[in-house]
């Protein structure tokens, strides 16, 4: 039986351009994966229900999140058609989260760009990971009440910047972040998009009440239902949101 489930919703986007993918290795590794995706032209869709695939496989066969998106970013890096700036500007990009659990192991987590993972456990949520954009390079001050733009993704897959020049031109991340934890029992672990986690953030809703207990499939259908519409309430628009809730430890 699965451990896990999605959700999604376009929002008013003409297209869904985020994926989810799972899959375990023979060791028994299981990597859970998000991309969420953008870019010109209508192949971002197909591009990143690939790419999520390769991110999971490549977690999962290593055993570990950072190892599995550090290779699969690499390879888009060195891609000669995105040695081109003028090229890449039309070529697809996704931000990416990836979360692996090994048996008798810690859970190791791995981004790029700003779809988070969070734990929650005994009535608290951790956010595992911190956002590669605007808002983290650029801090807050009188002129920015809330910094950077949180739409400018400092690092993504699809980037060709390496760990040197991202710490150069930005100072405060690496172009893969990760993280190892170790849950002391039973834990739930939420991915999503921005799409679905920024509107319960900005709106103050408490993401243990929506997520931390009851059955997995209306907690996390819910959360993103909710999500959209707390959006379009706000703004009148709405982006792809994305979540996977998964049952652990």
């Amino acid at each position: 039986m699965a451990n896990y489930v999605t959700a999604q919703h376009v929002g008013t986007e003409p297209a869904q351009c985020d994926a989810v993918a799972v899959h375990t290795a023979p060791s028994g590794a299981r990597a859970y994966a998000l991309l969420d995706g953008y870019g010109r032209g209508d192949t971002v869709p197909l591009w990143v229900a690939r790419e999520v695939r390769r991110v999971a496989r490549a977690a999962s066969r290593r055993g570990d999140a950072g190892a599995g998106l550090r290779h699969i970013y690499q390879q888009h890096a060195t891609d000669p058609a995105r040695q081109d700036p003028e090229r890449r500007l039309h070529l697809p990009k996704a931000a990416a989260v990836v979360a692996v659990s090994v048996p008798g192991g810690p859970l190791t987590v791995a981004w790029c760009g700003d779809s988070r993972a969070y734990l929650l456990q005994d009535g608290t949520v951790r956010r595992l990971t911190e956002d590669h954009n605007g808002r983290r390079v650029q801090p807050a001050n009188p002129r920015f009440p809330k910094g950077g733009s949180r739409h400018f993704l400092t690092t993504y897959l699809g980037n060709v910047h390496g760990d040197e020049e991202t710490l150069r031109s930005f100072m405060r991340h690496r172009t893969v972040d990760s993280v190892t934890v170790e849950p002391d029992g039973p834990y739930r672990l939420l991915l999503a998009t921005d799409g679905a986690y920024a509107p319960h953030e900005e709106a103050g809703h408490d993401l243990y009440e929506q997520l931390g207990h009851g059955s997995l499939i209306p907690a996390v259908r819910d959360f993103v239902i909710d999500a959209v519409h707390t959006s379009m309430a706000a703004t009148c628009t709405a982006g792809n949101a994305t979540a996977l809730l998964a049952e652990l430890g």
